[in-house]
């Protein structure tokens, strides 16, 4: 059974008598990607901060990595890595310096520092630029070597603080890569990032934080069945067959033109199956079938009121 990396409970935190945190609860599992979404103000960042022991909770217990963050937060440190949302690089150094600064003031063994730095700028596909300064990079080389520095501490558990913003796609896409290539290392993620696609690519389990509080927890697929939306389209091969559907599937939206209906339902297994079966009674057959589900945009404006273009503001 996999166990959790992270345990909050009844997490609260007030600033100037504004509620930032109202009792949340998260439980992240080891070697998972969590992601953690909501709008401005939402307390994103005050959890992330209060999970790392950059902020004290007025009330809650909170356990990293076996720890406990108020009174073990040495612990705590020890186990994890940070990567904030701009990149913490010196541009005045190359990469292979930076990394080098990093080994040095960790506590790897001084005869591990050149092996580790070697294996990090192959790994981030950094090697070729790694006598380059950082002022010379891209944006995403300065995210990669971000993270690379972050890992030479060889952390278990990662805090990526919108790890992508600003990034192009194509960065984005090597950045998710190399996310999961973390996680089938075992390695576990918190994720926050203003990109609801990024989460849905990534997460194994979202939370949905606003005004202070979880407003829902589950698997993308999980949210995106509680937003009203979620429909089977059948195909069909002749006019004949979607007349013999559309009578038998009350309540299904036709399309003549694509010989096609759009049948309402929560996408599950239990009801596809239900759907087919009752067509097979009928001796009607689909040419071809798909789920569609409403995506995370719209489950964020289903649970906040607000369009996902809030966040990134």
């Amino acid at each position: 059974m996999t166990s959790s990396a992270i345990v909050a409970s009844g997490l609260r935190k007030t600033y100037g008598g504004r509620t930032v945190l109202a009792g949340i609860d998260l439980d992240v599992r080891a070697g998972t990607v969590f992601s953690l979404l909501g709008p401005n103000g939402a307390g994103k960042t005050t959890t992330v901060n209060v999970l790392t022991t950059l902020v004290s909770a007025d009330a809650g217990v909170v356990r990293v990595a076996g720890h406990d963050v108020a009174n073990e937060a040495k612990a705590v440190r020890a186990a994890i890595g940070v990567t904030g949302q701009f990149a913490a690089v010196d541009e005045l150094l190359t990469g292979q310096e930076n990394l080098r600064l990093m080994v040095d003031l960790s506590r790897r063994p001084a005869r591990d520092g050149g092996r580790v730095v070697a294996d990090l700028l192959e790994r981030f596909e950094l090697a070729e630029a790694a006598h380059q300064r950082v002022s010379t990079y891209s944006g995403g080389m300065r995210r990669k070597l971000d993270l690379a520095m972050t890992l030479v501490g060889n952390p278990r558990i990662i805090f990526l603080d919108e790890p992508t913003t600003g990034l192009d796609p194509r960065s984005r896409r090597t950045m998710w890569s190399i996310i999961r290539d973390l996680v089938a290392d075992g390695v576990t993620v918190f994720l926050t990032t203003q990109y609801l696609e990024e989460a849905d690519q990534l997460a194994h389990r979202v939370a949905v934080l606003d005004q202070g509080r979880l407003v829902a927890q589950g698997t993308p697929d999980e949210l995106k069945r509680q937003v009203p939306g979620t429909h089977v389209r059948l195909r069909f091969a002749t006019g004949a067959e979607l007349d013999a559907a559309a009578r038998v599937l009350t309540g299904s939206t036709r399309d003549d033109e694509a010989l096609a209906l759009r049948v309402p339902g929560d996408g599950g297994t239990k009801s596809l199956r239900a759907l087919l079966d009752r067509l097979d009674q009928h001796s009607i057959s689909a040419e071809e079938f798909s789920v569609h589900t409403p995506d995370l945009d719209d489950v964020f404006l289903a649970l906040t009121g607000r369009t996902a273009e809030v966040v990134a503001k």
